[in-house]
């Protein structure tokens, strides 16, 4: 990427003085947008600007889509904690007590077997004698529990990163806006 000599003129209202500012912006050769728009036009700053925007654009879909995973983990957990709770305090037939998971109920069978994958869970009936089924049960929260964790600390992570990206954005335009007005001050 090499930046030409050919410039055109930026000017802009000082918002605390009202007075138009004007500022060079110079062309960028060989840049381009993905929908094929040249960037040439764009200053160095709003350049940066722009891929940092971008960049906090892409770790904000990654953080939408890790609040999914930790939200859909709590809601297997919720359910597994209720099915355990049954189990622990009765006589469960497995293939007819049901419990709601996304918006759907399912025999505890079913979500326990087929949902969560465990194996040895009986289609009759459980109860608080069931050992190898509570394990099962409580093993896999013990694995969702870790694992919501480690999601916690990669979502806080993400977030510190797409705030960076707005810190940057933030500091460039506070770099401009201060060129500008120095440039406006000497003309």
């Amino acid at each position: 990427m090499a930046i030409s000599t050919d410039a055109i003129v930026l000017t802009m209202t000082n918002p605390d003085t009202g007075e138009y500012l004007t500022a060079n912006v110079y062309m960028v050769d060989g840049v381009y947008e993905p929908d094929g728009v040249t960037l040439r036009r764009l200053s160095i700053g709003q350049l940066v600007m722009a891929l940092c925007l971008q960049r906090a654009a892409k770790v904000e879909g990654t953080i939408i889509s890790t609040m999914a995973t930790i939200d859909d983990t709590s809601a297997q957990l919720e359910a597994m904690t209720e099915i355990e709770n049954a189990i622990l305090n009765d006589d469960v037939n497995m293939s007819s007590k049901k419990v709601r998971y996304n918006g759907n109920e399912y025999t505890y069978y079913t979500f326990l077997s087929e949902i969560m994958a465990l194996e040895s869970v009986p289609p009759g009936i459980a109860n608080s004698e069931s050992e190898d089924l509570l394990t099962s049960i409580e093993s896999k929260m013990d694995e969702l529990n870790s694992f919501s964790q480690k999601t916690m600390i990669e979502l806080q992570s993400l977030t510190n990163k797409r705030d960076q990206s707005y810190d940057m954005v933030s500091n460039i335009l506070k770099s401009l806006n201060g060129v500008l007005v120095g440039v406006a001050n000497n003309i």
